[in-house]
């Protein structure tokens, strides 16, 4: 009978849990950890009363997203102590994710949980505020008002314009063959004056402690850089989008895996983000 309950119960739950991740992932900006609320409200979901839960979508959501909020609070002290920049996981896909680009998932990083919870479910998942209010546990006037504060906080975060699917990649791919063959020239056309490179390491593999911030100063870096490539290579894996952004996957010289997404602005890149610590990438092996 227990083996029919689990059955019951993942019947269910299975076709929600990519909705499901999408919250997780987008409140916690860890695919871990996000891995580990969805199986928390599983669990919880076969100990339910799930013949007395009108709507399990809803009922899930909130299950989710109240397991994010109490994550969020431990998750917070962690990374006061991280070791230099801190990126969330890369998710690398085949089409661009329009409502959460990396820009914005940083932004999101100055808002309180619950400041969170309301713009993600209000303004991304498109929920109605007495829905939003359930959820979070706090009345439909507090939950617009925690919206429209983290809506303001963001605002100057959300994608401007969409680049085409295709010139997206394209930049991609002629990043990687500029910065990995030293092609300074290229590069450097590619570029915007006040470009900037965010690099995660996690203390794990070298990277830059600070942003690298300006043109000169991100054209001495990959033209170090390129010196390194050409003695030890970089392979692409493949291109595609990361975290909603152009960019590319490539194996390093060390055997690790590395992300980098480029946030593309007026036809320039604006800004670089790699991410190089392994216990980020242990999800696209």
């Amino acid at each position: 009978m227990a083996g029919a309950g689990h059955e019951d119960a993942a019947a269910d739950f299975d076709p929600l849990r990519p909705k499901l991740m999408r919250v997780a992932y987008r409140m916690l900006g860890s695919v871990a950890d996000a891995e580990d609320i969805i199986q928390e409200a599983f669990i919880r979901w076969m100990g339910a009363d799930r013949a007395a839960v009108r709507e399990p979508e809803a009922f899930l959501r909130r299950t989710v997203t109240r397991l994010c909020l109490d994550q969020l609070k431990s998750a917070r002290r962690q990374r006061e102590t991280y070791v230099g920049p801190w990126l969330p996981d890369p998710v690398v896909e085949e089409e661009e994710e329009e409502d959460v680009t990396l820009p914005l998932m940083l932004a999101l990083e100055r808002l309180s949980p619950l400041e969170r919870a309301a713009f993600l479910l209000h303004d991304v998942f498109g929920l109605a505020f007495e829905e939003v209010a359930t959820t979070i546990q706090r009345d439909p006037a507090a939950c617009r008002q925690l919206a429209a504060r983290a809506r303001a906080h963001v605002r100057e975060e959300r994608p401007r314009f969409r680049i085409e699917k295709q010139r997206g990649l394209e930049l991609a791919r002629a990043f990687f063959a500029a910065s990995r063959s030293g092609d300074m020239k290229a590069l450097g056309a590619m570029l915007a004056a006040d470009v900037s490179v965010h690099s995660d390491g996690g203390g794990k593999r070298p990277a830059a402690m600070q942003p690298i911030v300006g043109f000169d100063a991100v054209m001495k870096l990959h033209e170090y850089l390129a010196g390194l490539f050409q003695k030890n290579g970089s392979k692409l894996v493949r291109a595609g989008f990361v975290n909603g952004l152009p960019g590319f996957v490539t194996l390093e010289a060390d055997g690790e895996f590395q992300t980098t997404a480029l946030e593309i602005e007026d036809g320039k890149v604006a800004a670089i983000y790699v991410v190089r610590n392994p216990d980020k990438l242990r999800h696209l092996h």
